[in-house]
């Protein structure tokens, strides 16, 4: 029983993992924005593929363009 219970967490803690590292480090996790080929703000002009709900706080390169201000915050709303 106590095998069982120390597999199942060290598989939630894989899982836990591997969806932090899904996250592009340049970005301040939460939310996180996804490792894709582009990623544009939701509900913005931008045609992805993939899709952010801001706002993000940029803490490495802005590689995706998402703070068009260069303020250090992407995908800000009005």
């Amino acid at each position: 029983m106590v095998a069982r219970v120390l597999i199942a967490a060290l598989l939630l803690a894989a899982v836990h993992t591997a969806r932090a590292e899904e996250c592009d480090p340049n970005y301040e996790n939460p939310p996180c924005v996804p490792i894709a080929s582009d990623v544009d703000c939701a509900g913005g002009s931008g045609n992805g593929p993939a899709y952010v709900e801001g706002p993000v706080v940029v803490i490495g390169e802005d590689i995706y363009g998402l703070d068009r201000d260069n303020d250090g915050i992407g995908c800000e709303r009005g």
